[in-house]
This record gives C-alpha cells, structure tokens and sequence, in this order.
C-alpha cells in the first residue's frame, strides 16, 4: 500500500466525523505514569474539536522500551491513578485491554481485537507530536491507518510532517511529562497543579517514585 499524503483539507473531514451516525471513541495510549493534567487537557480538547462521544485512556501493560536497570510502576498501581484522575468526568473511561492482556502489544493488534469488540465503534488513535516521527517504524503501520483515524497534538519543538493521513489538533499550552513529574517527586518538589490533586495524594500516600527509578 502506498502512503497517503496528510489530510489536505481537515475541516472537511472533521465535520463527516461530527455529522457521523457512529460511535466515536478516541483512543489515549501511554504508561500513564504518572497520569497528569496534560494528558486530561489532551483528551478533552480532542474530543471536544472532533465531537467525540468518548475517550478510552488505554495504558499499557509493559513499556515498549524498557531499560535492564529501570522498571515500571506496577499496571494495577497507574490504572488505579487514572481512575483518580478521570473519576469526575463521565466522557472518560479506563481501556483496561493492554493491562489484561499483559506484556508487549503491539498497536495494531490491539486496534484490531478493539474494532472486534465493538463493532459499531469509530476509533481515533491519539499521538503526540513527538510519536508522529516514529510512526513509519510502527508494526503494520501501513495496516493501521486503514484500521483507526490518528489524531495528532501539536508539542513545542516537534514538527508535525508526516506522509500518513492524520488529523493534526491544537492544544493549549501544557507541556507537562511524567518523567520531570517523577524526578521532582524524588527531589521532593511540589508537584502541585501539574497532576490532578487525588492523583497528587495517592503518590505521597503511596511513596511512589521516591528514588525516580523508574522508566516511561
């Protein structure tokens, strides 16, 4: 299959989405650890700009790159921070999928059990503006993009050129990462304001990331 060239024309094809008869879920993916308020940004400006019905946050059950000398915080442990962080909103909800089905998972087989499972479901992949590079090194990309839309959301400092089809979506500012939040929880910095205040209690309650040992 040959690669498509980026929506020419995206207006026309954000109001087929919003005119759709479907179910239109956007799909959020990531290790979620920990979730912060620019995740939650993310998600609500998407589904609002495309009149989404629905936002899956999807973690996963083991980071695509692991490090021999770092680990992740257990899935269990950063569902149950995503569940404090979409809690008050009933347009959100937890994809428990990649958690259950443990191990590495590869997208497109993930989208592809999804689309099975719901059958009357239209799926938006949502990606960062730093992913969009990396995409041609993705599995069966070529695949997938005939599979789900992608949604991409622009970061400073990334560019957002690709040759597949993607919708591209301005956020506010919120540069916000979960590295720098771990590293200012080990260097017992406030994390005040850059994570959902449950979410924030549950990391000290815990004593999560005291050593910042662990990887993305």
């Amino acid at each position: 299959m040959s690669k498509k060239s980026i929506v020419q024309e995206p207006e026309v094809l954000i109001e087929e989405i919003r005119t759709s008869k479907r179910d239109k879920v956007g799909i959020l993916g990531g290790t979620f650890n920990p979730p912060h308020l620019g995740h939650l940004i993310m998600a609500e400006q998407v589904k609002d700009q495309l009149d989404l019905d629905k936002i899956f946050f999807m973690p996963t059950a083991e980071p695509p790159h692991v490090s021999v000398t770092k680990t992740t915080i257990a899935s269990d442990v950063r569902v149950h921070m995503l569940e404090l962080a979409t809690m008050d909103n009933p347009d959100f909800e937890i994809e428990r999928f990649e958690v259950d089905q443990g191990g590495k998972n590869y997208t497109y087989d993930t989208m592809k059990a999804l689309i099975e499972l719901y059958p009357t479901v239209d799926f938006y992949f949502i990606v960062g503006a730093d992913m969009i590079v990396d995409m041609p090194t993705w599995y069966k990309i070529d695949e997938l993009v005939q599979l789900v839309q992608f949604v991409g959301v622009n970061r400073p400092g990334y560019l957002s050129e690709t040759d597949y089809p993607i919708i591209m979506v301005d956020i506010p500012g919120a540069d916000i990462s979960s590295s720098n939040i771990r590293k200012k929880v080990a260097q017992d910095c406030s994390i005040k304001y850059l994570v959902p205040e449950d979410v924030r209690n549950y990391i000290a309650l815990e004593g999560l990331y005291q050593d910042d040992e662990t990887t993305d």
